[in-house]
This record gives C-alpha cells, structure tokens and sequence, in this order.
C-alpha cells in the first residue's frame, strides 16, 4: 500500500566525483534508521528556480520516494510503501 507522507527525514548520502553521482544510502523517519539497499529511478524538475532531486529508493521491506531540494538543503519523504497490494 503506497502513503503520502510528506515529512521532514535525515539521510545520510554520497557523492563520487568520479562517476558525478550522488546515492542516498541511509534515512531517518521519526527515529528510526532505515538503510538503502537498493536505488530506483532518480529525476529532477523545478519549482520556480528551485531544483528538485527524487530518488525512490528501497529497504529490505519498505519503498521511499525522497525528494531533495537544492534550495534550503533539506530532504523530505513523500512517500512509503510496503509490498503489499490494496
């Protein structure tokens, strides 16, 4: 079942310079600590001149989509999913 969340979360991430990308590889959602262990889809777009980056991203048992804006710095879970159907 897919949620909207829309809230505040911490990540903890990497950039290779070599390779000019950059992974999310840890978030935290009201304290609890979630490790990336695989990355989907990444896209930007803009609000106005503010860039957006959305990466949706997996845990062993969850699915996130996690937007990073460019503007204030700050990374926000839009939405979680389990792999259970509706």
């Amino acid at each position: 079942m897919i949620q909207a969340i829309r809230a505040p979360i911490s990540v903890i991430a990497d950039y290779n310079h070599h390779h000019h990308r950059f992974i999310p590889l840890q978030l935290t959602w009201e304290g609890r600590s979630y490790p990336i262990k695989s990355l989907g889809l990444h896209h930007t777009y803009r609000t106005g001149r503010t860039l957006h980056h959305v990466f949706s991203v997996a845990s062993d048992s969850l699915f996130f989509r996690l937007n990073f804006n460019t503007d204030n710095l700050q990374w926000t879970l839009e939405e979680i999913a389990d792999d259970v159907t509706n």
